[in-house]
């Protein structure tokens, strides 16, 4: 479940992030006491640049830079289910000047998949989730399916052939596969990649069947009839593609996967300074400017406080680690 959902089913009580003019966010000084920041800000991406997770990061970075006046420096550090930069970040010191920005894997499904991480993701502090975006089930043209029902038919009789693209193992786009083939017993061959945008660049070029990634990062490709969407694994229909069904109609209920990313400090930094981060970035999430270029990414803004996000996240983590034993999901 995402933050999102939970917002519009009334089972959290994230207030409503409603639009401003871009020129609010601008050019906010300090308050009296409260120096932060005054020098610039590392914000880790553990996902290569290109992919949803980095866009979304840089948007969020460039407009607290002008909110603030202080550089928010966007680092792509990739590697092992963004293993490797998560690992690199928790290794900072707790002042504020060092963020993570991430999507479901490093904080709520790795440690079910990986021995020795490096990193305890329950130390980390929550500030805010950024925002959310349905994932897709998304087929290459040269695959020939047209439809979520012909793709489990493929997938039936051909058992171990049909292969399917990740981010990389334990991303969402891994255990959504994992999900899917759960629902329907079927079973695909993964091929993980070091990221979205590359593993998107060989389910165009044909060279794999499927993925099952969000639309923020497909839409593009969808838009120019590069690759084909069958199904959104999510209780509505994506405004930004309303022609593809949800999985439900379509024909696989219980198939919903999201995909969201939350900004996190390292362990042991103080309330103060997180509390000035998550207020930051919650009139930064206000912009009419933000909101735009978030949809326009198939991307919803979401937000909420340090407390809402350390308990979402812990529920992310009951969720996908439930799933991680049932369907025995194991690093390849």
């Amino acid at each position: 479940m995402d933050l999102g959902l939970l917002h519009r089913r009334g089972l959290l009580s994230l207030p409503i992030l409603a639009a401003v003019p871009v020129s609010q966010t601008r050019a906010q000084p300090s308050p009296a006491g409260n120096a932060y920041p005054n020098r610039p800000v590392r914000v880790i991406v553990p996902f290569p640049a290109g992919g949803s997770n980095d866009i979304s990061a840089r948007i969020a970075a460039e407009h607290l830079r002008a909110l603030w006046g202080q550089p928010f420096v966007v680092e792509n550090l990739s590697g092992a289910g963004g293993n490797v930069g998560t690992a690199n970040f928790a290794r900072a010191e707790p002042d504020g000047y060092t963020l993570l920005v991430t999507p479901p894997g490093p904080l709520s499904i790795n440690q079910f998949l990986f021995q020795g991480l490096g990193f305890a993701p329950e130390s980390f502090v929550p500030v805010t989730v950024l925002c959310e975006t349905p994932n897709v089930a998304i087929v290459s043209v040269a695959s020939g399916i047209r439809t979520l029902e012909e793709l489990i038919a493929r997938a039936k009789a051909r058992p171990e052939t049909l292969t399917f693209a990740s981010q990389g193992v334990g991303t969402t786009s891994h255990l959504t596969a994992a999900l899917f083939q759960d629902l329907t017993g079927t079973k695909l061959v993964h091929v993980p990649y070091r990221g979205e945008a590359p593993a998107l660049t060989d389910v165009v070029g044909g060279r794999v069947d499927m993925i099952f990634s969000n639309v923020a990062g497909a839409l593009t490709q969808y838009q120019a009839g590069r690759v084909r969407m069958l199904a959104v694994a999510d209780a509505e229909r994506a405004p930004e593609a309303p022609d593809v069904p949800t999985a439900a109609e379509a024909g696989l209920p219980g198939f919903r996967s999201t995909a969201w990313f939350a900004a996190v400090a390292p362990a042991g930094t103080p309330a103060s300074v997180v509390a000035r981060l998550q207020e930051g970035l919650s009139q930064v999430l206000r912009s009419t400017e933000v909101q735009r270029r978030y949809r326009e990414l198939g991307a919803t803004v979401v937000g909420g406080t340090p407390a809402e996000t350390a308990a979402f996240v812990a529920s992310e983590r009951t969720r996908w680690g439930a799933l991680v034993r049932r369907a025995n999901v194991t690093v390849e």
